[in-house]
């Protein structure tokens, strides 16, 4: 049986932090997971 091939970079590029600035919508989504008390990563590696 054969494993998906984990891309960390891809995962980042589409879920990550400055992926997420890059549009109104998750801008939003940042700032609401900000408002209810998350701690949001600003510094994470890609």
């Amino acid at each position: 049986m054969e494993h998906h091939r984990k891309s960390y970079v891809k995962r980042r590029r589409k879920h990550g932090f400055r992926a997420r600035m890059r549009t109104v919508g998750g801008r939003k989504t940042i700032n609401r997971k900000r408002r209810v008390g998350r701690r949001v990563n600003v510094r994470a590696k890609i």
